[in-house]
């Protein structure tokens, strides 16, 4: 029997990105139905965000196990922005690169690149047999004074990771599954279902 699991987002980009790091789990990532309309996210954090989505899936797939993602950016010095409205930080309509102009302009004031720390965190809720599981990634990194690399999305090209000097954006799509918060989330949610 093949294990599966119907992701609760309509960002094309999120479940392309996860059915890649989980590729040779054997597993399969299934899009939300097209006619799904997802509800505001108005959790407080990434895990309430999380489980809204799935929640609400599950009530259009009872069947099988869902999970729910939300990903974010937190900046230290920003005390924590912008956090769960990551993706409306600019406002509405969401736009990536209004959302790292209003970043950058924000983090002008600080000159040195350690003043400029930040952590990417994923949470991945899953819904399996009536139980929730929530699986945590999380990557430190710095924000960059100038957006860097034309791939991945959201945040990618500012955020660096150290180390490696690049930043998301720099990386292939691979490198970048290898060591992202992201897959970190769904690995552990991964391992979770294949232990089963």
């Amino acid at each position: 029997m093949t294990l599966s699991f119907y992701l609760a987002t309509k960002n094309q980009n999120k479940v392309s990105e996860i059915q890649d790091i989980l590729k040779n789990t054997g597993i399969l990532v299934k899009p939300a139905p097209d006619n799904i309309v997802f509800p505001e996210e108005t959790g407080n954090s990434f895990e309430e965000n999380a489980l809204i989505k799935a929640r609400h899936l599950k009530n259009f797939v009872s069947t099988e196990p869902v999970a729910g993602e939300d990903s974010g950016l937190v900046v230290e010095k920003l005390g924590g922005l912008p956090g769960v409205i990551s993706a409306r930080f600019a406002g509405e309509p969401a736009d990536d690169s209004k959302n790292i102009e209003k970043l950058l302009d924000l983090l002008s004031p600080c000159k040195d690149i350690k003043e400029r720390k930040a952590k990417f965190i994923t949470i991945a809720a899953l819904i399996i047999d009536g139980e929730e599981k929530i699986f945590k990634g999380e990557v430190n990194g710095f924000i960059t004074f100038v957006a860097r690399g034309t791939n991945g999305f959201g945040y990618d090209p500012v955020f660096e990771i150290p180390g490696i000097g690049r930043t998301f954006a720099e990386l292939t799509m691979e490198e970048k599954n290898r060591i992202s918060h992201r897959a970190i989330a769904f690995r552990k949610l991964a391992d979770y279902l294949l232990k089963r």
